[in-house]
């Protein structure tokens, strides 16, 4: 028998687990079912997963007499939009899904972050449990209850903190994962190391490359240790008034590169998070905030992990530094105009700071484009 753990998000009454094993979706019937005030349930996907896991889950929920609907969506960051939005809560309603219902997400960020939300406006709040398929969602986006959609202004700038009744992280599902969609989730991953436990950053070090290849183990204490290290953050902040803000270590910089190459696939999200993470680190340093050879460590184990590290590793032409910074004025961690960065002492050691000297940050930036060549 795999080992299965519960992680605990303790918030009084919308408190939940987070259940971390393999053959999840197998025992979804038994895991949901106690949950459900009648025997069914809608499920909302997209395309590609649908076709890898769907069949699966609805046969983990028939074996306990749960029937399910669904629904999947197309793939890609374009589809968490208002169209997307709409598309699901039509759908939604056409299913007859009512409020003591629950709505299960299958799928990474995208469909968490958007079946969450359409969860949060049906009937004015309907539940909604979280079956994440990616690395990504799996460490980060599932747990904590943010859910949105994305706007012509940035991303995630429409929303909802609505927290899910249950998360579902199957290990096995990473299996299905093309390389760079876990390497991406693994910028989230090593995110968690930087941001607050110097030990797993260590570890990341040293176990890192065997997660890459498939070591059941490995990704199975990964996931954990960094749902782990959110529920608590999470548990401790929920709307991010703010330790919360941590967890958006390099997210920052993200942020500007996805809307700078129109959230495509040139770029991921968790390998604008990769770089974001280095870019902040660096710019940690030129402030005289940590150890001077500390950015080197952080490139040298995404490098050591075929990772995106640089600006230099994104494909196609970049605004300049000025027009990075003002694509930062839309992030949703500016404050009375003031940009808001998640910077560092050390490894583990991150802070929140909004008094970043402009000529630094334009320099960090001008010397990281200048590399691109």
């Amino acid at each position: 028998m795999t080992q299965i753990d519960r992680v605990h998000v303790p918030l009084g009454e919308r408190a939940y687990d987070v259940v971390i094993g393999q053959g999840l979706l197998a025992q979804a019937g038994a895991l949901i079912g106690p949950l459900l005030q009648r025997k069914q349930t809608a499920i909302l996907t997209e395309t590609r997963v649908g076709a890898l896991h769907l069949a699966a889950l609805e046969q983990g929920l028939a074996a306990e007499g749960i029937a399910a609907q669904s629904h999947a969506l197309p793939p890609g960051e374009a589809t968490k939009g208002w169209q997307g939005l709409t598309e699901a809560v039509e759908w939604l309603l056409d299913a007859k899904v009512e409020r003591r219902d629950i709505v299960v997400a299958l799928g990474g960020g995208v469909i968490g972050d958007l079946a969450g939300f359409a969860a949060a406006i049906l009937r004015r709040g309907v539940r909604f449990v979280q079956v994440p398929t990616s690395l990504l969602a799996q460490v980060d986006s599932s747990v904590g209850g943010k859910t949105g959609i994305n706007t012509r202004h940035g991303k995630n700038l429409v929303g909802a903190f609505h927290q899910p009744s249950l998360v579902l992280a199957d290990i096995d599902l990473l299996d299905s994962l093309p390389v760079r969609d876990f390497l991406a989730g693994y910028g989230e991953v090593v995110k968690y190391g930087l941001l607050g436990d110097a030990a797993f950053f260590d570890w990341l070090e040293r176990n890192g490359p065997a997660m890459a290849r498939g070591d059941k183990g490995a990704r199975h204490y990964a996931v954990r240790r960094s749902v782990e290290m959110k529920a608590g953050i999470v548990a401790r902040d929920e709307t991010e008034q703010g330790e919360r803000a941590l967890l958006n270590l390099g997210h920052t910089f993200c942020h500007a590169l996805e809307a700078a190459t129109g959230y495509s696939d040139r770029l991921l999200h968790g390998e604008g998070v990769a770089i974001g993470c280095a870019l902040a680190y660096e710019l940690s340093a030129r402030m005289g905030l940590c150890a001077q050879e500390t950015p080197g460590r952080v490139r040298a184990h995404l490098r050591a992990m075929g990772m995106t590290t640089d600006l230099a590793d994104i494909p196609g032409d970049l605004p300049g530094a000025e027009a990075l910074i003002g694509l930062m004025g839309q992030d949703k961690k500016v404050q009375d105009g003031r940009l808001r960065f998640i910077l560092a002492r050390d490894i583990g050691a991150a802070f929140v700071c909004d008094d970043v000297p402009s000529e630094t940050l334009l320099a960090v930036l001008n010397d990281a484009l200048a590399a691109r060549g």
